[in-house]
């Protein structure tokens, strides 16, 4: 039964709808990407200056419709009854990010009775997604261009469904809006843009606690190779693991004093080869002692869920 249209005492009865919704981190937003104004909201192109600085970045969607219409969100969407959990999440990144990521994980659930405002209760299964240089160097991809969006059109729509846009032309004779599909391929989604996680928006619902909740994980793990290793390539210079360490705490570190631990650990092997095309003395290359295993299964696929304890309230 579609919550909208159910009684008081129906809705009062319906179980929660079961959403996801998913914190993806990078160093960098892609170059294609538009780079989010937490004062005004508002969007630009992205620049070489955006990157800049000791920080995530992570890409947040504006939410067209009731409730927090018009409010910045995580990407996300309820979960289709034909997929898995992470599949959603997948799905939705593509919509929003036009890239898979490289590293996909359920982080923690968030069902909070009053969480949903005015719809339909909504509990939502968190994840975290970790985008390297690989990932945001491939070419976008149009989301209405993924086998998932042709599988999924054989679908109806549901409640909570947004609204298509029209692509025909208007009775008057004017041109109709374009289709989803058609400004992905051509514009950047202007609904999507990439924010510091460090400085974000006011953000809808409880997405901010998911954010601080990723965060807090992220920077919490002590052995910081395996996630170093999913940010860089195959090969990195000294100056590229400690850009990825001090975005990971939060903090600028002393470059003598990384250099001289990160070498110490053991965990490094020097390539014998230096970086080309600087216009600095070239840096020389490292690569990890043994690649940190993947999940298993494809690259977003996550591994085994991690149930961390709730958070005390005291």
């Amino acid at each position: 039964m579609p919550y909208e249209t159910a009684s008081v005492s129906e809705r009062r009865t319906m179980p929660p709808a079961v959403a996801v919704s998913t914190v993806a981190f990078a160093l960098v937003p892609p170059e294609d990407a538009l780079i989010g104004d937490t004062i005004t909201g508002a969007v630009a192109e992205t620049s070489a200056a955006a990157g800049a600085g000791i920080t995530l970045w992570l890409p947040l969607v504006r939410r067209t419709r009731a409730p927090f219409h018009g409010c910045w969100a995580l990407p996300g969407g309820p979960t289709r009854w034909d997929e898995t959990l992470s599949d959603t999440a997948l799905r939705t990144l593509r919509d929003a990010v036009r890239r898979d990521p490289g590293y996909l994980e359920q982080l923690y659930s968030f069902g909070g009775v009053e969480r949903s405002a005015e719809a339909q209760r909504l509990v939502t299964i968190a994840y975290w997604a970790l985008y390297g240089e690989r990932e945001l160097l491939a070419s976008p991809v149009a989301a209405a261009d993924t086998a998932e969006h042709a599988r999924t059109r054989q679908h109806p729509r549901r409640w909570d469904d947004p609204e298509p846009f029209d692509s025909g032309a208007r009775a008057d004779g004017r041109p109709g809006r374009e289709t989803r599909s058609t400004q992905a391929t051509r514009d950047p989604d202007p609904n999507v843009a990439w924010f510091s996680a460090d400085n974000l928006p006011d953000l809808a619902f409880d997405h901010a606690d998911i954010v601080a909740y990723a965060l807090a994980r992220l920077r919490s793990k002590t052995e910081y190779e395996a996630v170093a290793h999913r940010f860089l390539g195959p090969v990195f210079t000294l100056g590229r693991l400690r850009a990825v360490t001090e975005a990971v705490l939060g903090e600028a570190v002393d470059p003598a004093n990384f250099r001289r631990q990160a070498l110490a650990q053991g965990h490094l092997v020097d390539t014998g080869e230096t970086e080309t095309g600087t216009r600095h003395r070239p840096a020389r290359l490292y690569r990890f002692r043994e690649d940190p295993q993947r999940p298993p299964g494809h690259p977003g696929r996550p591994a085994a869920p991690h149930n961390p304890a709730p958070r005390s309230t005291a």
